[in-house]
C-alpha cells in the first residue's frame, strides 16, 4: 500500500494513502510514532494493568476497570461490528503495531517505567474510547445524591444540582451564512476535558480517494469522531448532559458451593464471578472479584449500604456507534452527518454541523434508555420491580437553526434526557457575544473563546455589598470587588481577590452545621471521591446555596463578611495568574510545575479553565482544543491544541503551541500539500 506522511511548520501530521485501509494503517502507524506511551498508557488502562507499571497509584483504576468489565464490553462491541468496519478498524490497529517499536524507543518514558510495548487486538481502539468516556455521564453523582438524600433528608436530593466536578463539558456554536463575511456557515468551539499531557486530541489530516478530512483524533482511536471538516461539510460536539448510566443497590449471596447469587425482582438469579489479579509495581499483588448482575457489572462490592451495579449502555447493547466513524469521514453533507450520527451510542452528545450547501444540523445523539426518573436520580434497589430498562428514547431531540446555534451543555434539546446540567452562562454570553450586528468571520472567533465574564460572580457579590460592619481593611477590599469589571483574567488583581474570597465562603460554608453533616464521605472507592467530597460540590453549587438552601439568610451574610475579613488580615494572591495555573494530568508527572502558564478564565466564563474553589485555584480542566470550522474556505479554518503535535519528552513540537494556546492564539489549517513537508513515502 502506497502512505504519505507529510508535517505542517507545527508538526500536525498530514496522511495520504491509496485507499481508505491504507489510510486508517497510516493513521494508526503515525499516531504510535507521535504518541506511543499515550497509546500503551490507554491499552493497559483499558485492560486494568497501568498499575504494573505505575505503582500503587493507579491500583484503584484498575480495579474499577477490571469490575465494570471494560475490556470484554469492547470484545463484545468489537465482535457486533459489521464487517466492513471490523476491516476498516483492524486496519488502524495493523498501524499502531507496526509503529509501536520505534515510537517506544523514541520516548523516554518506556525506560524509565521498564514497560516495553505491547500488542494491540482488534478491539482495543473500542476500549480506548469506552475507558476514556466511562465516567463522562458522571454516574458517582448519584452515589452523592443517595448520601444527600439520607443525611439531610429526602427533599434535598437535588440540592446539589449544578454543573458540578464533572469530567466533560464544552462550548459549541454555529453561525450561518447570514451573519458571516463570506456567506458560508462557521462551526466553532472548545471540548472542555481533563488537559492530559501528551493531549487528548490529536490534530490530524485523512485524505485518501475517498475523502479528505481534518480534524481532532483521538489517539488510539480510528477516523474523527468529534469534530471533522471534509470541505463540503464540517462537525462539531459538546456533551449533551443526558444521563444513561444506572446504578442498582444489589443483595449478593454464596451458594453452598460458592457461587454468587444476585437478588432481582424476581428472586435470586444466578451471577457470574471470578477472580483476577493485578500485578503491582513496587508492591504485592491485589486480588479482584469480578461478578456481574442482570443489572450489570459490580462496581462497589461493599460498602455502607450493600454493593453496586452499573448499567451502561455498551454493556447492554454491544454496541458503541463505531459504525458512524468511516461515515463521517465519508460525508459530503449535513444530511450524511445526520445519518451516520444515527448509530451512535456512547457518549451522548450535542451534534452541530453546517455544509458548503447551506444546510445545518442541531441535535442530541447517543443511546439514552427509557426507565422511572427515580434511575436518574440515584441508586436504586435492585431487587423492586420498575427500574429496568424499557427501550431508549428515539428519535431524540433536535433543533432548528436560525443565524446562530450555541450548545454549552445547558439546558438545551437534551434537557429531557438528564438531571444536571451547566449554568446557563456560558451559553447565554456566546449567544450575546454572537448577537453583534457584524459579518463573523473565522479571525473573530478568538475573540468568543476567550471571553472572561464571570456571571456567576454576582450572588456573591450581591451579598458582599450588604456586609455590615467591616473593617478598615475589608471595608476596602469590598469596594475594590463592587468596581470590579467580573472579569477572570490572568493579570488581575481584583479577579484574584474575588477568588480568594469566594474560596474562603466555600470552606467555611463547608463548616456550618446544615452542611457538616455531608463533610465525612461515604465509604465508596477512591475513584469516585472527586464526586463525594463536600467543598467541590459547596463550590459548584455556590450560586444556589448564596440564595437558597439549609443555609439561613443570616448565616450565608455572616459567612461573606467573615470571609472578607478573613482575607482583607491574609491579602490576596498579586494576580488571579499567579495562582491559576495549568496543572495538567500526567500518567508519569514530571517535576516541571513552573513549566505551566498562569491562565485568564474560570470555571462559568466562557473561557472555561476550571478549578476547585476552596480547595486550588490549580487549573486541571479546561479547552483540550479550540477549533473553527470555515465552510467558505477549509484554508481559513483554525485550530490549536494546548500542548503540541508530538507526546515526544523534549520533541520541539511538543509543547510549541502551548504559549499560543494560553493567549487564546490559533493555529492556521494548511490545506495546500505543496506548503508541507514530506516526512516519509512508504510502500507496504
Amino acid at each position: 500500500m502506497s502512505i504519505e506522511v507529510y508535517r505542517d511548520t507545527w508538526g500536525i501530521p498530514h496522511l495520504r494513502a491509496a485507499d481508505a485501509h491504507a489510510l486508517a494503517f497510516a493513521q494508526g502507524r503515525t499516531t504510535a510514532l507521535d504518541r506511543a506511551w499515550q497509546l500503551e498508557v490507554e491499552r493497559h488502562r483499558v485492560q486494568g494493568t497501568t498499575a504494573a507499571f505505575l505503582g500503587a497509584d493507579a491500583v484503584e483504576w484498575d480495579l474499577f476497570a477490571r469490575r465494570a468489565r471494560l475490556a470484554d464490553t469492547a470484545r463484545r462491541c468489537f465482535d457486533a461490528l459489521d464487517a466492513p468496519t471490523r476491516t476498516w478498524v483492524t486496519a488502524y490497529v495493523d498501524g499502531v503495531n507496526a509503529g509501536l517499536p520505534e515510537g517506544a524507543g523514541r520516548t523516554p518514558e518506556f525506560a524509565a517505567t521498564a514497560l516495553a510495548p505491547g500488542h494491540w487486538e482488534p478491539w482495543t481502539p473500542l476500549g480506548v474510547w469506552l475507558s476514556t468516556h466511562i465516567l463522562f455521564a458522571g454516574f458517582p453523582t448519584k452515589l452523592w445524591r443517595d448520601e444527600v438524600a439520607r443525611r439531610l433528608g429526602e427533599e434535598s436530593v437535588e440540592l446539589f444540582a449544578t454543573d458540578g466536578p464533572a469530567t466533560s463539558g464544552s462550548n459549541g456554536w454555529l453561525v450561518t451564512g447570514e451573519r458571516t463575511a463570506s456567506g458560508a456557515a462557521i462551526v466553532a468551539g472548545d471540548p472542555h476535558r481533563f488537559i492530559e499531557a501528551p493531549g487528548v486530541y490529536q490534530q490530524i489530516r485523512l485524505a485518501c480517494p475517498e475523502y479528505d478530512v481534518v480534524g481532532l483524533a483521538v489517539p488510539g482511536v480510528p477516523g474523527l469522531a468529534h469534530f471533522g471538516h471534509t470541505g463540503g461539510v464540517a462537525w462539531a460536539i459538546t456533551n449533551a448532559m443526558a444521563d444513561y448510566q444506572d446504578l442498582y443497590r444489589e443483595r449478593l449471596r454464596r451458594t453452598a458451593d460458592g457461587a454468587v447469587e444476585a437478588l432481582g425482582p424476581e428472586g435470586w438469579r444466578p451471577a457470574p464471578a471470578h477472580t483476577e489479579t493485578l500485578e503491582v509495581k513496587d508492591a504485592g499483588p491485589v486480588t479482584v472479584e469480578v461478578i456481574e448482575t442482570e443489572r450489570g457489572p459490580v462496581i462497589v462490592p461493599e460498602g455502607a449500604e450493600g454493593p453496586v451495579s452499573l448499567r451502561y449502555p455498551p454493556r447492554v447493547t454491544g454496541e458503541l456507534g463505531f459504525t458512524a466513524l468511516p461515515a463521517l469521514l465519508a460525508a459530503r453533507t449535513v444530511a450524511d452527518v445526520d445519518r451516520a450520527f444515527d448509530h451512535w451510542v456512547e457518549p451522548v452528545n450535542v451534534v452541530q454541523a453546517a455544509d458548503t450547501r447551506g444546510g445545518t444540523l442541531h441535535r442530541v445523539a447517543g443511546y439514552v434508555p427509557v426507565r422511572h426518573r427515580d434511575n436518574q436520580l440515584r441508586v436504586v434497589p435492585a431487587w423492586e420491580p420498575g427500574h429496568e430498562w424499557r427501550g431508549h428514547h428515539d428519535p431524540l431531540p433536535r433543533r432548528p437553526v436560525d443565524g446562530v446555534a450555541v450548545m454549552a451543555n445547558q439546558r438545551g434539546p437534551a434537557a429531557p434526557l438528564g438531571v444536571e446540567f451547566a449554568p446557563p452562562h456560558r451559553a447565554v454570553r456566546i449567544a450575546g457575544l454572537l448577537a453583534e450586528p457584524k459579518r463573523w468571520t473565522a479571525a473573530d472567533m478568538a475573540a468568543v473563546h476567550t471571553d472572561t465574564l464571570l456571571a456567576s460572580a454576582r450572588p456573591l457579590l450581591a451579598l458582599v455589598a450588604e456586609a455590615p460592619d467591616l473593617t478598615a481593611g475589608a471595608r476596602e477590599l469590598r469596594d475594590r470587588l463592587l468596581r470590579w469589571d467580573r472579569h477572570m483574567a490572568a493579570g488581575s488583581a481584583d479577579a484574584a481577590a474575588f477568588a480568594a474570597v469566594r474560596g474562603a465562603v466555600v470552606r467555611r460554608l463547608a463548616g456550618h452545621p446544615a452542611l457538616r453533616v455531608l463533610a465525612q464521605p461515604p465509604a465508596y472507592p477512591a475513584l469516585f471521591q472527586p464526586w463525594l467530597a463536600l467543598a467541590p460540590r459547596i463550590a459548584y453549587a455556590l450560586e444556589s446555596l448564596l440564595t437558597g438552601g439549609p443555609v439561613p439568610p443570616a448565616d450565608r451574610a455572616a459567612t461573606v463578611r467573615a470571609a472578607l475579613e478573613e482575607v482583607a488580615a491574609a491579602g490576596a494572591p498579586r494576580s488571579w495568574g499567579a495562582t491559576h495555573r495549568l496543572a495538567p494530568w500526567a500518567a508519569l508527572p514530571a517535576d516541571d510545575d513552573a513549566a505551566w502558564p498562569g491562565l485568564d478564565g474560570d470555571h462559568d466564563c466562557v473561557l472555561s479553565t476550571s478549578s476547585v474553589p476552596g480547595v486550588t485555584d490549580r487549573s486541571a480542566r479546561g479547552p483540550a482544543a479550540r477549533y473553527v470550522w470555515d465552510l467558505a474556505r477549509r484554508e481559513d479554518s483554525l485550530w490549536v491544541v494546548p500542548l503540541g503535535a508530538s507526546g515526544i519528552p523534549g520533541d520541539p513540537h511538543e509543547r510549541d503551541q502551548l504559549p499560543l494556546w494560553a493567549r487564546g492564539g490559533l493555529v492556521p489549517v494548511v490545506t495546500d500539500w505543496k506548503q508541507l513537508t514530506e516526512e516519509s513515502r512508504d510502500h507496504h
